[in-house]
């Protein structure tokens, strides 16, 4: 499934933002009859990928430039339970870029409830040596200001 073209948008804490829709599979389900845990941070992953590629800087673009961003840290705050077939809109939004990548994510119904929330951060590293990297390159940081100048400068029109 390409994510290509997806649309940035401004959250309202003026930070680049993409969303994902998912409908629940049955391969995600559990013997109770609701999404395991462990596949949230998957849907996490689809929104985290349209973010990034919205910005211009792909899984695949980092490599080519030499840059790993393994994920460091990651957390969820489980709310509701999500079960088969269930419609959900899954939220990424960049909290973070200069020294690495803070992505926060959200998990909501077609009713805007809310059913799980979530953090990941990634650490650039250098792809050839191995070796935790001081900062975000800075073609991650220009690409990400200038999203962030063109969705201003639209949203001021």
């Amino acid at each position: 499934m390409s994510m290509a073209n997806k649309p940035l948008e401004l959250n309202a804490s003026n930070q680049l933002s993409a969303r994902e829709n998912i409908r629940i599979p049955f391969y995600d389900i559990d013997m109770a009859g609701i999404v395991w845990h462990g596949h949230y941070l998957k849907y996490f992953e689809v929104a985290r990928s349209a973010l990034l590629d919205g910005i211009g800087y792909n899984y695949r673009e980092m490599i080519e430039t030499g840059v790993l961003w393994p994920v460091i840290d990651s957390s969820i705050r489980h709310i509701k339970a999500l079960s088969l077939d269930q419609e959900i809109l899954v939220t990424a939004s960049l909290k973070e870029y200069h020294l690495r990548i803070v992505i926060d994510y959200q998990v909501l119904d077609e009713q805007g409830t809310v059913y799980s929330k979530g953090r990941t951060i990634q650490a650039p590293v250098d792809g050839r040596t191995r070796q935790l990297q001081f900062g975000s390159p800075d073609l991650l940081v220009d690409r990400v200001e200038a999203c962030l100048q063109k969705l201003k400068k639209k949203a001021a029109t």
